[in-house]
């Protein structure tokens, strides 16, 4: 049966029961390669520059001196983090800067009398493009796919896009956001008469045992009213068997009308969480028997309900909703993601048992939402952050109030065919009454789905968000008039291989946050990247993967709330990876560059949080032990608590081979973890878990020796929708008995033969700032590390070695130390034999001449640095150079290490503020946290500041440390936060200028997220700021 109607193809729905069925649009036709609609990849070859000039838009302008790079390419994460980086602490000390790209191609005879439109999926941010000269358009948000045509403007010969790409004003978003082509971009070739882009619209009023389906679309143009048009199509199921063809008449009638097919489904396969099943539709628009545009479309059939008292339905079953709220940056690539890279980190979230996905806080590349339709992820789809300014110069700012309806337009009706999507949500922690135009903008363009948001305002909205207070204590304990998801929760954070048994609260235990008690009366470890003395403030600590650091609950609490309320529909935690930004929120800012709040870190090693998910999330049987049994300065006999996540019926733990007795995991938080206090000793724990009481799955972890290799391992994610196939390569320090070394933090570096693109090189450290792109080297952090790679040219030869110096860094276990040089292919046709390597050294000297072959490992002594060079080929490779001795690597400290920071609330330092006028940073100061301070200079000025406060608004008391020596003057100051005047301040003389610091305190309102605060002088200057504590 076919349809014409003159507006969109609307079914009245149900509010909270939602009989959807939605698609995937792919690029070619997934049955068959299209004449009459060709998509061409257009990632490669383009040129770059890091700087700006009009002339570079002009066709004839010499671009060969430029860079040529493959898209996606985010060349703000290629060029690095700075302390000056001018995205601040909410980038992660990235910068920013203008950048241009171009890209030249020939006129293919076979266009002609076509539609050339050129598509971007994304573009970070302000972008404008032209086509040999001719200005095509802009568009300010960077996370929206957009397209032009290029037809009229096409030349047989040389054609070249120009694209500018505007990044200055920073920072733009709350975190690491990209600069530049950071997604796919493709040349799409169509017939004059073809299906308008993003109209195609397909879902179901009825879904059971005869689904009935029902497509919707427009033509792009009115052809004549004698013209013979049909639509025929083919349905296929998963394993390619045809179902059923039609073939029906279409008559065309104006080129605004829609058009629609019908087709029943007999007892269709449902798409399930973890358990997709996709169909194939193949739509092609027919004249006079002959073939005028096609597409292909891979659909899944699934019925959602959104109940107010038993929360998330999926095809008649109550599913909980084991999500997780997710940056696009977060992990090791920045933005520039490849499709294979995309499937290895959607693959380690589904690994932990994540069933759903929150955008935070923008729309992603379409091939995320295509990856998810297969694996069987849902998505909340979330389109802004905010519809006001949130970060000094974003999107909200400058551009939402023009903008906002073309991009969200965008945004539905190119993501509204995706089964994986879920529900929609429209903004984060913001409000506005604009909030029932955005909600009632989604539906016109898909009434298939309820609408939703983070934390703010509700009205219009189906579904009832809340971000981080869905936390409190007091808050399980409300109710609502509609369904509720915990959009933002739980907030809690974690550094891989770092633990504490004393609880870390964020802001300090408050009234309404749940118990947390220590695990052990004492602090019982004592190491930290750093000695706290040189930290810049209190919260320059690595946080304890026990579960126990925190700002409200932690995340067994928060799981066990939400899997036995039966209204609530499940959390989105914050975060699944750890993302680089909002270094300053829990971690107090430089040196530290990225949050730390994922079950996974930045090179997506596994914390012992993914564990605990999957034993909670997963039925497949799991078992992990934690923490490490190496402890190098831990005093024997020490009790230290062993943790082991289990979803098995019981755990036995073994020390050195003697049982130490069983323990049944429970469902309450606290009962969640096998526990056991195992009286320290070297050796080895072993963990062995029984069903029905049969051994099921056993895990052992040994105390390590020093280290004095490095173990490899690669895995491999194949070439897919014209991206190159990835190679992950991960590194570990290992002891003698190939046992893993925990804490090695050696400077480990990399050679690759020239078919491999360097992705990244990333550790998960929070606070290391070696360029992860352009360096050949990358330090172990935790005795991890790893490569990722694209591999051009599978069928070259191509090699990858890696080289280091290795021993026990403080010479605390061993003073021998190991050159570990290895080569390992990375192609199939690579003979490893080929490369020959040679490897000379010597110490305390780089001198070449007094260096001498390595052979074996030697002995070194306190202070002592070792050089290395490693020759492959003939031909120098790389230089090494490793310090041994007290103080090198990791921080051992004591019980008193950490004294000073006792007590002290969140600082923001005064050389970390945005100046105005005279105002400025003066470095290298004494006495004075992180080495610096803030000055007005005897002048008028401003120091500006961007807090987050994910906890409730209220009144907050600023302890300020400053001095001045103004015997004249109390040099005022006027706080206004969110550009409003909050209080004033008066400062009295200390009778110095730089050494004899004081304190003066003053309280102000915070609002809840953003908050801008700024100090404005008033008629004259201020004083001297070293650092304001809230309270």
């Amino acid at each position: 049966m076919l349809l014409m109607t003159r507006k969109p193809f609307i079914h009245d729905y149900l509010l909270l029961a939602l009989l959807t069925l939605t698609v995937l649009m792919t690029a070619a036709g997934a049955r068959a390669e299209s004449d009459t609609r060709q998509y061409i990849n257009f990632n490669g070859g383009w040129k770059f520059t890091l700087s700006d000039n009009d002339i570079y838009k002009k066709p004839t302008f010499n671009d060969s001196g430029w860079t040529t790079v493959e898209v996606p390419h985010d060349y703000i994460y290629e060029e690095g983090v700075s302390e000056a980086g001018s995205q601040g602490q909410s980038g992660g000390y990235h910068g920013g800067g203008t950048a241009w790209y171009r890209k030249h191609f020939a006129f293919d005879d076979a266009w002609k009398d076509k539609q050339v439109w050129l598509q971007f999926e994304g573009v970070y941010m302000n972008s404008e493009v032209w086509i040999n000269g001719h200005f095509l358009g802009k568009r300010p948000y960077g996370y929206i796919s957009f397209q032009y045509e290029l037809s009229k403007y096409l030349k047989k010969e040389n054609n070249v896009i120009s694209v500018r790409v505007d990044n200055e004003l920073q920072p733009s978003t709350r975190w690491y956001h990209p600069g530049g082509i950071f997604a796919p971009v493709k040349l799409a070739i169509l017939n004059s008469t073809h299906i308008k882009h993003n109209s195609l619209f397909i879902r179901t009023p009825k879904v059971g045992e005869q689904t009935k389906v029902e497509a919707s679309f427009q033509l792009n143009t009115r052809p004549g009213d004698s013209d013979n048009y049909a639509i025929q199509y083919r349905v296929y199921d998963q394993e390619g068997r045809q179902l059923f063809s039609q073939k029906t008449p279409l008559e065309i009638t104006g080129e605004d009308a829609s058009y629609s097919f019908t087709f029943d489904l007999e007892n269709a396969q449902m798409w399930m969480p973890h358990n997709a099943y996709l169909y194939d539709l193949d739509l092609k628009l027919v004249k006079d028997n002959i073939e005028i545009d096609r597409k292909s479309v891979k659909f899944g059939v699934r019925e959602i309900e959104w109940k107010t008292d038993t929360g998330f339905w999926i095809n008649g079953e109550n599913v909980k909703i084991q999500g997780v709220a997710e940056h696009y940056e977060g992990g090791p690539v920045g933005g520039a993601w490849t499709k294979p890279l995309l499937r290895w980190k959607l693959n380690l979230l589904k690994e932990m048992g994540v069933n759903a996905i929150r955008t935070g806080h923008n729309p992603y590349p379409t091939m995320f939402y295509e990856l998810c339709d297969e694996l069987g992820i849902m998505v909340m789809d979330e389109v802004f952050d905010g519809w006001k300014q949130k970060a000094r110069h974003d999107y909200g700012r400058y551009h939402f109030d023009e903008w906002w309806e073309r991009d969200l337009t965008e945004w539905v009706t190119r993501n509204r065919n995706h089964p994986s999507i879920i529900i929609y949500s429209v903004g984060n922690e913001t409000h506005g009454e604009i909030v029932t135009e955005l909600a009632a903008a989604v539906k016109k363009h898909d009434p298939t789905r309820l609408v939703t948001s983070g934390s703010t305002n509700k009205e219009g909205l189906d579904v009832i968000g809340i971000n981080g207070g869905s936390e409190s204590k007091s808050f399980f304990e409300r109710r609502f008039d509609r369904p509720f998801v915990s959009t933002e929760a739980p907030h809690t954070w974690q550094t891989r291989g770092y633990y504490r048994t004393q609880t870390w609260w964020r802001d300090g235990p408050k009234g309404d946050t749940f118990e947390l008690p220590n695990i052990t009366e004492k602090e019982i470890f004592f190491y930290d990247w750093k000695d706290p003395k040189e930290w810049s403030n209190q919260k320059q600590h690595l946080n304890s993967s026990y579960d126990n650091a925190t700002v409200r609950i932690n995340a067994r609490k928060n799981w066990e709330l939400a899997r036995d309320l039966p209204h609530h529909a499940g959390h989105f935690r914050w975060t699944g990876f750890d993302y680089h930004g909002e270094a300053g929120l829990a971690h107090g800012g430089w040196p530290y560059i990225a949050f730390m709040g994922g079950a996974l870190d930045l090179a997506g090693f596994k914390k012992d949080l993914f564990h605990f998910y999957r034993s909670q999330w997963l039925d497949e049987p799991s078992l992990h032990i934690l923490p490490s049994w190496t402890h190098p300065t831990m005093k024997e006999g020490t009790l230290v608590p062993v943790w082991v996540y289990s979803n098995l019926d019981e755990v036995e733990l073994f020390l050195n081979g003697k049982s130490l007795g069983r323990d049944k995991p429970g469902k309450q938080a606290d009962e969640m973890q096998a526990e056991w206090f195992v009286p320290w000793t070297p050796g080895s724990i072993r963990a062995v878990g029984y069903e029905n009481g049969k051994k099921v799955l056993e895990k052992e972890i040994k105390t390590a020796g020093s280290p004095v290799g490095l173990r490899h391992s690669i895995d491999t994610y194949t070439a897919e929708d014209g991206f190159n196939t990835a190679k992950v390569i991960t590194t570990e320090t290992v002891d003698k008995d190939n046992n893993f070394y925990p804490y090695g933090s050696h400077k480990t570096h990399y050679h690759f033969s020239e078919g491999l693109k360097v992705k990244a090189l990333e550790n998960g450290s929070p606070y290391e700032h070696t360029n992860r792109v352009k360096s050949n080297y990358r330090h172990l952090f935790m005795g991890k590390n790893r490569a990722f790679v694209e591999v051009a040219y599978p069928d070259a030869r191509e090699f990858v070695t890696i080289a280091a110096i290795v021993g026990d860094e403080a010479l605390r276990l061993s003073n021998k130390v190991a050159i570990d040089v290895q080569t390992i292919a990375i192609t199939e046709t690579a003979n490893i034999a080929s490369q020959q390597i040679q490897v000379r050294y010597s110490v305390n000297t780089p001198n070449e001449e007094e260096m001498k072959p390595y052979l074996t490992p030697f002995a070194v002594n306190n202070g002592d640095t070792v050089y290395a060079n490693v020759v492959i080929n003939g031909r120098l490779a790389f230089q090494m150079k490793q310090q041994f001795g007290q103080g090198v690597g990791l921080f051992w400290g004591d019980e008193n290490s950490a004294d000073m920071w006792v007590g002290r609330g969140l600082s923001l330092q005064g050389e970390d503020a945005e100046y105005g006028q005279g105002a400025a940073a003066v470095r290298g100061a004494h006495g004075v946290h992180g080495g610096a301070y803030g000055t007005f200079n005897g002048e008028e000025g401003t120091m500006y500041w961007y807090h987050e406060n994910d906890g409730a608004e209220g009144v907050y008391t600023a302890v300020f440390r400053y001095t001045h020596n103004d015997e004249s003057s109390k040099r005022p100051i006027a706080i206004y936060v969110n550009d409003k005047k909050a209080a004033m301040v008066e400062f009295e003389p200390t009778g110095s200028w730089d050494s004899k610091w004081d304190e003066q305190a003053v309280s102000f309102t915070l609002v809840k997220g953003a908050n801008h605060i700024e100090f404005r002088t008033v008629g004259e200057s201020g004083p001297n700021i070293d650092q304001f504590t809230l309270e």
